[in-house]
């Protein structure tokens, strides 16, 4: 082995370049690096100009680590300034990742150096600051996305969740249950698909009357554009959010109709419509030709919290029932801005 060493050293004829001044300042500048050096006993401050670029402060030959950190974003300062004290019992290299202000954005910059006062000349520290702004942007998307996916997820889970229990209750059997449980997820991942990038005026997720078809399509027996459910409301988008709690509120009242309401018989019929009333959106549900609508006697059930909390605190509306002899009426009102998020 030692032999085989010698042999490549003594046979190579690499041998590493000098560096001059002007290549060490091309290689820093290729790089994006900015250098700085700190007097640990004066606590003053010298950066190259790209430093000074970097924190966008002007060139000053009283500059000090303090004044600096002043730029520092607040939630950082302190952590940053305890940091940088802690540096000179580090033991080998630290790098410190922190916020700073520029103007009115916000940048992200890495501190690295040599700690345990290694390399420290004329009391002064020397290393490096790096802008990392991208980078961190890339990872709090990758986190943003990450944690959206995991919202959904546990959103998905707790409709389907709701919708067993609707569906356990206006169940004869199993397969029937089997039948309208498979129906209701159906219908709910077609309202899914309706997601997609809409006109600026129109939201961002689908069209409302699009969502309240497709979602209804399971109760009627004629399928999705036709039949007993008649849907007209007016042209305007509704975001994923909307979408997801208006389809429980929609779920529970056609479950209460097939079993008490209007499309509990064949002669009866459902109408939805809509209309805008001032900076709320007024979705009407009236049922026809079912039996007489007699309001529950044992106060709100289950499935009537559940789509008035869905209403009042995600889509910040409100609910009301009509109890008719012509059969039940249920007027909601959705804050517009509230059903495009």
């Amino acid at each position: 082995m030692e032999s085989s060493l010698r042999f490549r050293m003594s046979s190579s004829k690499f041998s590493p370049p000098e560096w001059n001044h002007d290549d060490l300042r091309r290689a820093v500048d290729a790089a994006g690096v900015a250098m700085w050096q700190w007097n640990v006993d004066t606590d003053g401050l010298a950066m190259d100009l790209r430093g000074y670029e970097l924190w966008g402060v002007p060139p000053a030959e009283d500059l000090t680590f303090e004044l600096l950190s002043e730029k520092i974003h607040p939630a950082d300062r302190n952590r940053v300034r305890e940091a940088f004290s802690a540096t000179r019992s580090v033991t080998g290299s630290y790098e410190i990742d922190f916020r700073t202000l520029f103007g009115e954005d916000v940048r992200w910059i890495s501190a690295r150096g040599q700690g345990s006062d290694v390399g420290i000349l004329r009391r002064a520290m020397t290393g490096i600051f790096i802008d990392i702004t991208d980078r961190k942007q890339a990872e709090e998307g990758n986190e943003l996305l990450a944690g959206e996916m995991s919202h959904r997820v546990k959103n998905l889970l707790a409709i389907a969740s709701a919708l067993t229990k609707i569906t356990m209750r206006s169940s004869t059997s199993i397969e029937d249950m089997s039948k309208q449980l498979t129906q209701r997820l159906m219908a709910l991942g077609r309202a899914h698909d309706l997601v997609r990038p809409l006109p600026r005026d129109q939201g961002k997720a689908a069209l409302l009357g699009d969502l309240l078809t497709v979602l209804l399509s399971p109760y009627d027996d004629d399928g999705a554009f036709a039949g007993r459910i008649r849907v007209a409301v007016p042209r305007m988008g509704i975001g994923e959010a909307a979408a997801t709690n208006l389809a429980l509120v929609l779920h529970e009242l056609a479950t209460n109709s097939v079993k008490y309401g209007a499309l509990s018989v064949e002669t009866g019929t459902l109408d939805i419509s809509g209309s805008l009333a001032g900076e709320d959106v007024q979705i009407d549900w009236t049922e026809h030709g079912g039996p007489e609508a007699v309001a529950p006697r044992n106060g709100d059930s289950y499935g009537s919290k559940l789509i008035s909390q869905t209403i009042e605190r995600q889509l910040g509306g409100s609910m009301q029932y009509d109890w008719l002899g012509t059969g039940l009426i249920v007027t909601i009102l959705i804050k517009a801005a509230r059903l495009a998020e």
